[in-house]
């Protein structure tokens, strides 16, 4: 069982929603019920990653029997900090060994991961180095608001956080560094991988 290894970004979200759900039905879910909540059309994918969890040592369920998946208490609770913010909103990954931490006691962890910051690219938004930016996963501009903060990916500039302002089908993405250039494009050209919704910092 291999339960030091962490969760990528659609296992922690499949594993998320599968917490909250047995919490409130007292039962597992189906696979059907599954596709629905991750917006999949195949149960391929949702087997794929409920093997691989099991693996990991998050999931276990009796073979041949509907309905007996049980989350198993993982000591990798928290949220991973999948990334740190550096110059110009560059995000350096970290998933390969990410760190843990626990936020919890503060708010709903639900389907989040944090990055960290380093340096001061973001004093512009009162966002300090050391601070965690807590990111909401999301798969498209339409569970996006008009100038949120968000996570996205650009080919030819990587994985970056900028600030968006949407217009029909375009997008404009702007740095927090005054002396970059706005990014105008389409929005079907932009892959969208998260929406900031708070900010902690730790004493």
């Amino acid at each position: 069982m291999e339960n030091s290894e962490h969760l990528t970004p659609v296992q922690k979200q499949l594993y998320d929603w599968l917490v909250q759900y047995i919490d409130t039905n007292k039962h597992s879910p189906s696979i059907r019920e599954m596709m629905k909540a991750m917006n999949l059309r195949s149960p391929a994918p949702i087997q794929s990653r409920l093997e691989r969890m099991r693996s990991k040592g998050y999931l276990e369920w009796t073979e041949g029997q509907a309905r007996t998946l049980k989350i198993l208490k993982n000591k990798n609770q928290g949220l991973s900090i999948t990334g740190k913010v550096i110059t110009g909103g560059i995000i350096e990954d970290l998933s390969n060994e990410p760190e843990k931490i626990d936020f919890n006691p503060i708010f709903n962890q639900y389907n989040c991961f944090a990055l960290k910051v380093t340096g001061n690219t973001m004093i512009s938004e009162h966002i300090a180095e050391g601070d965690y930016l807590i990111m909401r996963m999301v798969s498209n501009f339409q569970q996006v608001k008009d100038k949120e903060i968000v996570m996205t990916n650009i080919e030819g500039y990587g994985t970056t956080l900028r600030r968006v302002y949407l217009t029909n089908n375009e997008i404009t993405l702007k740095s927090f560094n005054p002396d970059d250039e706005p990014m105008i494009s389409l929005i079907d050209q932009v892959e969208i991988q998260g929406v900031l919704t708070s900010v902690c910092r730790l004493f």
